[in-house]
């Protein structure tokens, strides 16, 4: 007889989530369902009809994990809608922001599964070295981007400022000095998470990957006429949960798709593992790939360059596209200006791509299993959230749980 077995919330993630899974005699889930019950966000609706510079600082908002992919996102898609062409040192400080918040980003995450896999006499110093990785990377936001958590000098047409000769010399010198500590932190925990013994082949699935660039993000290779969304009504099979489901479901030529950091390997440097591991695995290596490419910017900038364009922001009404690889995956943000106003704005969030798919990458393994396999993809549902429900008749708030985060 087949059993339902529930996870609610899902832990250790950010945001609010539920696990449904369908059990045979055995324990082995037949079926899973994943879905966001985090509130609508509404910040595209808040943006439109102000000024294009509001948009990046009140969308950067969207969630407190993953302000940087925001706000780069938002400026790219008013930077396209616009016409901008961005000065190569203002592309390569944006790059460089996205980078070191890349490996903040991962950081993060092997601090949520370390209880997975961090035998208890090792964790002290699996912790001392997330921290001290976490604290290099925020200093080179904040020294770059004007702060860690919302970066105030990435603007549309480029960077408020360029970053002083000294400053250069002394991001470079301190990431350098980081780089042995962090390929020995990434070794220690792909060795903990290959040692775990967890069941081979967990997690697989057989949806395709999609990614626009390895780590910071092309316009040009997301098709908006290949992307569709549905509502959550004509995806899920349970009339309940489709009911409660609060995301749309973005599908890529039809498809629901995996997007990410083993995405990014699959798509640009033939990575062809699959399952749990090979996504804690791709997201510790692209910490050493995105440090890399942090030095070799710091390297390669000029810094008497200009890094902001002139630009008439009145527009034309062209949709603009901006296209970032946030640490869990493609954060699309789409914005149309005219007459000096945003007319139009929508932003398709990472999780929002992989929360279809983690659910049926349940299957096949006990159920023990799928807190697992969910949070290897790391997901972040914060972008969904900032609603509160009041009474209408005297405004009294009657739910505000979710606000509280």
């Amino acid at each position: 007889m087949s059993e339902r077995i529930v996870i609610s919330p899902t832990s250790r993630q950010e945001g609010h989530a539920e696990l449904v899974m369908e059990v045979d005699d055995e324990g082995i889930v037949t079926k899973g369902r994943y879905f966001s019950i985090t509130p609508v966000r509404g910040l595209e609706k808040i943006v439109t009809g102000k000024a294009p510079e509001t948009a990046p600082v009140i969308v950067q908002r969207i969630c407190g994990v993953c302000p940087i992919p925001h706000t780069l996102a938002s400026v790219e898609a008013i930077d396209d809608s616009l016409d901008i062409e961005v000065p190569k040192a203002g592309r390569l400080l944006r790059e460089l922001t996205l980078a070191a918040h890349h490996v903040n980003s991962h950081a993060i995450h092997h601090f949520l599964i370390a209880p997975d896999f961090v035998p208890e006499n090792m964790m002290v110093d699996a912790i001392n070295s997330i921290s001290e990785i976490r604290k290099n990377a925020q200093y080179v936001v904040d020294m770059v981007a004007g702060e860690g958590i919302h970066p105030s000098d990435i603007r549309i047409g480029g960077m408020a400022d360029n970053i002083t000769e000294l400053a250069r010399k002394r991001l470079y010198a301190r990431l350098k000095q980081l780089k042995p500590k962090l390929n020995e932190h990434v070794e220690l925990m792909i060795g903990l998470i290959e040692d775990k013994g967890l069941p081979e082949g967990l997690g697989v699935h057989n949806q395709p990957t999609l990614a626009s660039h390895q780590l910071y993000g092309d316009r040009t290779k997301f098709d908006l006429d290949r992307f569709t969304e549905v509502m959550p009504e004509s995806w899920y099979d349970d009339p309940e949960i489709a009911k409660r489901a609060c995301s749309t479901i973005p599908l890529y030529d039809g498809r629901n798709v995996e997007v990410g950091p083993r995405a990014r390997m699959v798509e640009f440097q033939g990575f062809k593992e699959r399952g749990v591991v090979a996504q804690h695995v791709a997201r510790a290596l692209e910490m050493k790939t995105a440090l890399s490419r942090a030095i070799e910017i710091l390297d390669e900038l000029d810094t008497s360059a200009p890094v902001r364009a002139d630009f008439d922001e009145r527009g034309t009404g062209k949709l603009g596209i901006g296209a970032i690889e946030g640490p869990r995956g493609l954060d699309v943000h789409m914005a149309k200006v005219e007459n000096g106003k945003i007319q139009f704005y929508s932003a398709l969030v990472p999780t929002t791509w992989n929360i279809p798919t983690m659910g049926p990458a349940t299957e096949g393994f006990h159920h023990e299993y799928g807190p697992h396999v969910i949070r290897a993809y790391d997901p972040c549902l914060s972008c969904a959230t900032h609603v509160m429900v009041v009474d209408d008749e005297d405004k009294s708030v009657i739910k505000d749980e979710m606000v509280r985060i």
